[in-house]
């Protein structure tokens, strides 16, 4: 046999064997599922996580594994927390008092794992809370009306006028109105203040159009948060505002849907500490993600 055809025989082996080996791995992942992650040490904004590590499914050339820390959001949807080849990760930058669900996946230059079991963990509470308590049974009326509480959960006095807390919502079909309304609260309605946000999506119109285009579309969701703030008062360490009776409607009264506001859920009739609410202290997250 020709030196030529012994080097095709070869190649064609080699080939052969490397489809078969792709094909074998295309039945699933080529990298096992790492562990659960276990919650090592857990502080008000960050936690510290370890699991068990991945092994490749196939011996041979295997590349270093990267493991990848989610919190997974949806079918094949999630959100990216961070990434480490240890099995063992600090996580900064969350919010305190709130729940996330993490889970870990493994990745590498030619392979993947199944994404592992998620861990359901609420991080340690910060300076304050936000109690919630939808008043609104019906998500599609005309009107948003819920209880807020906060709530002094550190060890210093809390000066409430350095307190924002946000209700998120989104203004569907690009109606911005919204009109905002304290009916009642245990300290006063005096003493509070709220302000209606909202965000534009990048791409808009310029301001030198002539004329002006509509903007944003019809039906385009535009996401904002009415934002209340207080004027004044102190809470002692485990003291509250006790309730805070609020209610929005837009100028036109028109019919609001609720039900894809990031921070609303569903009426129970019972108190929750409601994580899709937000509460800074001086500019610092204390309570909520959005995201979470």
């Amino acid at each position: 046999m020709s030196a030529r055809r012994v080097t095709a025989t070869i190649a064609l082996a080699a080939l052969a064997s490397l489809l078969a080996v792709n094909a074998a791995r295309a039945d699933g992942p080529a990298i096992s599922t790492p562990g659960t992650p276990t919650v090592v040490v857990n502080e008000p904004h960050q936690l510290t996580l370890s699991w068990t590590p991945s092994a490749w499914s196939e011996p041979g050339a295997e590349q270093p594994i990267n493991y990848e820390v989610q919190v997974p959001l949806g079918p094949n949807t999630y959100r990216f927390l961070g990434a480490t080849t240890d099995t063992t990760i600090t996580l900064t930058d969350l919010a305190p008092g709130t729940t996330y669900r993490i889970a870990i996946a493994a990745r590498a230059l030619g392979g993947y794992s199944d994404t592992s079991p998620a861990t359901t963990v609420r991080t340690a509470s910060g300076r304050a809370t936000v109690s919630y308590l939808n008043l609104d049974w019906s998500p599609t009326n005309n009107q948003i009306q819920h209880l807020l509480k906060v709530t002094n959960t550190g060890t210093a006095p809390l000066d409430l006028s350095t307190v924002q807390v946000r209700y998120h919502l989104r203004f569907e079909g690009g109606n911005t109105s919204l009109v905002p309304n304290c009916d009642w609260a245990a300290l006063g309605c005096d003493r509070i203040q709220q302000t209606v946000q909202f965000f534009l999506p990048p791409g808009g119109p310029s301001v030198l159009s002539t004329p002006a285009p509509p903007y944003p579309a019809p039906g385009t969701p535009v996401p904002g948060w009415v934002e209340l703030t207080f004027t004044d008062g102190t809470l002692a360490p485990g003291q509250s505002t006790g309730p805070i009776q609020l209610r929005h409607h837009r100028h036109s009264w028109s019919t609001i849907d609720e039900r894809d506001d990031p921070s609303w859920l569903a009426a129970t009739g019972q108190w929750t500490e409601n994580g899709r609410i937000t509460l800074d202290v001086d500019g610092v997250r204390e309570f909520g993600d959005t995201n979470s």
